[in-house]
């Protein structure tokens, strides 16, 4: 592999992690200046660990780390090694966010934007920040592991849907906040009824935070076809196949003008990579001609999987058949 397509991959690789890290403090954003000065909670390994931050003073970023250190140990010796290093490396670093941002952030400045602006509010913009800042993390390969390992490994065991199993835990978390002491930064302790507040909050603060998730990987799964003329076809195949990483397929056409015999290459990508594609394509021949187009799907490896729900009339009508 020559030399400017391994320049090429680190700087593909160097983005990526780059986006993981903006995604992280994100994340780290949404709850350092929303919700933990409202003293609000919310689901997964975050929620508990801010429930014991009320309760103790223990930052929420040791027991952030602690949990998913123990979490991901466990997966990988019942899981297997799938978890990837960007997956790692986020929960390195959100663990560190959480840690030090909410001591490096000024009050006058988390009281002007949260605090002002009453619980409500903050439930919403916390749950938005945060759930924009999972879901570019995900997108670029990241995660911030936590319950979703505990649902993989509830569903390798028990047959069930992951997502179900994460909104129960999700739900459990919240409403386990009654049953510790939640106290304020000023020492007070919060009492029982506006702890059902809270409760009340952190359910609406998953639902935001999930939908945004939805929203954004939605919008980043969007893909476009791509037909590229060029002199240059195998130069520029080879960058597009080995560099990015992307599905190359090579067509043969007819200039009916000229009546010559031409190669076209047709690529379908993430429209977040359209860019990247773009300038491989003007630095190998700045006199390419391109069409491009969105595509309304695309599904099989390396893209969406094809869903099909079967009916129950098809099923019993198969059943009678055979």
């Amino acid at each position: 592999m020559s030399s400017t397509v391994l320049n090429r991959s680190f700087a593909t690789l160097l983005k990526e992690y780059g986006l993981v890290t903006v995604g992280v403090v994100s994340y780290a954003l949404g709850w350092s200046i929303f919700l933990l000065p409202n003293n609000l909670i919310g689901g997964g390994v975050s929620g508990f660990a801010s429930i014991l931050y009320y309760a103790t003073g223990l930052p929420m970023g040791v027991t952030y780390f602690v949990i998913n250190v123990l979490l991901l140990i466990i997966g990988t010796k019942i899981l297997g090694t799938g978890f990837g290093g960007k997956t790692i490396y986020a929960i390195f670093m959100t663990s560190l966010m959480l840690s030090i941002m909410p001591k490096i952030l000024p009050t006058d400045f988390i009281h002007e934007f949260a605090l002002s602006n009453g619980k409500l509010i903050c439930t919403f913009l916390g749950g938005i920040i945060a759930g924009f800042g999972i879901g570019l993390s995900i997108s670029q390969g990241g995660s911030t592991g936590g319950t979703d390992i505990v649902a993989l490994l509830w569903c390798k065991f028990y047959p069930a849907s992951p997502g179900r199993v994460i909104l129960i835990i999700d739900v459990g978390i919240i409403l386990s906040s009654l049953l510790f002491p939640s106290y304020t930064e000023t020492g007070e302790m919060l009492p029982f009824a506006e702890k059902l507040a809270v409760v009340v909050y952190g359910l609406i603060q998953v639902t935001v935070s999930g939908y945004a998730i939805d929203l954004y990987l939605s919008g980043s799964k969007q893909s476009v076809q791509a037909f590229i003329f060029t002199k240059k076809i195998n130069e520029m195949a080879d960058a597009i196949a080995f560099d990015m990483k992307r599905g190359v397929t090579v067509i043969p056409a007819k200039g009916w003008y000229s009546k010559e015999e031409k190669q076209v290459l047709m690529v379908v990508t993430r429209k977040t990579d359209l860019n990247l594609l773009l300038r491989y394509v003007k630095s190998i021949d700045p006199d390419a001609f391109l069409s491009i187009s969105s595509v309304m799907g695309v599904y099989g490896q390396g893209f969406d999987t094809i869903k099909v729900k079967t009916r129950k009339h098809d099923v019993s009508k198969s059943t009678v058949e055979n």
